[in-house]
């Protein structure tokens, strides 16, 4: 390896190349072969050769490209974008794992630019826009403020992701909007940089968008009890405030704490809605 440069991860994995200079290669299969990852490039190699990706042109990790019924039936790869190319990998390590490692790898200690919380409780806050560094790891990414504030965004409580122009210390700059909570409060943060640190963040928090949105199926009574919590009615006022047995709404917390829909804040069941529980609460009222 080249001086300052270090490895990563080295596994076992399976790769194909699923477009070519903008074209699907529907006749692509996949190749098993090494997978070796380091903080400037990703190499792939198989019998047929080695492929080695250079971090810094990978723009995209977003999507699927089944192009065949044998790639489609692969569930955990991951799309690389590049140069009018996509690759397709699936390594042996969990998903998640070898996704942050990868996320990692292109913005671990990066600079961007943040204002937090840019808008808490729907009301719009009188904050400046703070130097950051970034730090992904499985499942979150950490945002070390230079004020000293540290930032967790776990992915599974992303609510939504916006983007869009805004005036950043003076200039008009691309801006990620990214809904999340803290405690109970929904917040927004929003953060701006390059564009391809802009690109490849939002890609990461639109996968924990569309998580947070992933349907769950609730009975009308659990939604009930989501709707309550939405409007403000405390964990422990829930029986009364519904007419229902004490230990039925226990079960029901039970139960939406392992769908991830709520978080227990202490073990008399003080609950609070997740971003998940408040998409579906809001759905829930506007449907009524």
């Amino acid at each position: 390896m080249s001086e300052g440069e270090y490895k990563i991860t080295d596994t076992r994995g399976k790769f194909l190349q699923a477009m070519k200079g903008g074209h699907k290669l529907k006749d692509a299969a996949w190749t098993s072969g090494r997978v070796l990852l380091s903080n400037r490039r990703l190499i792939l190699a198989g019998n047929g050769g080695k492929r080695t990706i250079p971090l810094s042109k990978i723009n995209g990790m977003s999507g699927r490209y089944d192009v065949n019924q044998s790639v489609a039936s692969v569930s955990d790869y991951i799309s690389l974008e590049f140069d009018g190319d996509v690759f397709l990998v699936s390594s042996q390590l969990e998903i998640d794992e070898f996704e942050a490692k990868l996320y990692g790898a292109m913005l671990n200690q990066s600079m961007i630019l943040v204002k937090h919380p840019a808008v808490k409780g729907g009301v719009v806050q009188n904050t400046d826009w703070e130097r950051a560094r970034v730090k992904v790891e499985v499942g979150e990414v950490g945002i070390a403020v230079a004020s000293g504030i540290f930032i967790q965004l776990e992915l599974d409580d992303i609510g939504q992701v916006d983007t869009a122009k805004r005036t950043v210390e003076g200039e008009t700059r691309t801006v990620l909007e990214v809904e999340h909570s803290e405690g109970s409060t929904s917040i927004q943060t929003y953060i701006s940089g390059k564009s391809r640190r802009c690109s490849l963040l939002g890609s990461l928090f639109s996968k924990g968008e569309q998580q947070s949105k992933s349907g769950a199926e609730l009975s009308e009574t659990e939604k009930e009890v989501l709707m309550a919590l939405y409007t403000g009615v405390s964990a422990f006022e829930i029986p009364d405030f519904l007419g229902m047995d004490v230990d039925k709404v226990e079960e029901i917390f039970e139960r939406l704490i392992e769908l991830d829909v709520l978080e227990e804040v202490r073990k008399r069941r003080e609950v609070s809605l997740k971003t998940r529980g408040r998409n579906i609460a809001s759905e829930s009222i506007s449907e009524k």
